[in-house]
């Protein structure tokens, strides 16, 4: 599996505004190896970062894209599963069963759901508010995505084993067509494998690593 590394920061210290603008995200690593495995044209460059300290878990996506597709209609479901959006999914075990999926848009709505095998989506479930923070914003050349998860709730769902949160990083863009339809095109960091589109499966997923504190 695919490994990325989760450096420590200290607590509480990094501010999150929706632009990635703390120094602080200097400090972690750059996860930019994403690839649509089922279609053939070049992507625009998509940036992951990710930190992590007593308390939480932060990341960001920076998405480079001058043609966002935000579907307005309303903040329903499908409104935001029509827009451009990055996500992250997170699991127990190889078995999903079950697993928690967050699918965030630009602006920023976010989709929550835990999901079973199959593609069975329970859309009543949502992460608890208290436990999850994401802004947003939004540029003429790209667009970033940034929030922090509290450690406490990933532990609740039973997603953190020997400091490790085994994870889905992906990304949704959906570009216009000649006939004005929008085509979407899936991104991710692990190629699942498959012939068609399908980011839920065990193969999607890889393995975030939550560096321990250095002793001084």
């Amino acid at each position: 599996m695919k490994k990325y590394n989760v450096n420590y920061i200290e607590s509480d210290k990094l501010n999150i505004t929706g632009k990635g603008e703390d120094p602080l995200w200097l400090d972690a690593e750059i996860l930019d190896n994403f690839i649509s495995a089922w279609d053939k044209e070049e992507l625009a460059k998509i940036e992951f970062k990710a930190l992590w300290d007593s308390e939480k878990l932060y990341f960001i996506f920076k998405v480079f894209d001058s043609e966002v597709h935000i579907d307005q209609k309303d903040n329903s479901i499908e409104s935001i599963g029509n827009s451009d959006r990055v996500e992250l999914f997170f699991r127990m075990d190889t078995s999903l069963n079950p697993y928690y999926c967050l699918e965030i848009d630009p602006t920023p709505r976010i989709m929550d759901f835990i999901a079973y095998p199959n593609k069975s989506f329970n859309y009543s479930w949502s992460w608890p508010k208290n436990d999850i923070n994401v802004k947003s914003y939004i540029e003429k050349d790209f667009f970033t995505v940034e929030g922090s998860i509290s450690l406490n709730s990933l532990r609740k769902l039973n997603l953190i084993k020997e400091n490790k949160i085994e994870v889905g990083i992906f990304r949704a863009k959906y570009k216009k067509q000649k006939n004005s339809n929008f085509k979407p095109i899936w991104i991710s960091w692990i190629n699942p494998k498959t012939a068609t589109p399908n980011f839920h499966l065990a193969s999607s997923f890889g393995i975030l690593n939550l560096i321990v504190q250095k002793e001084k």
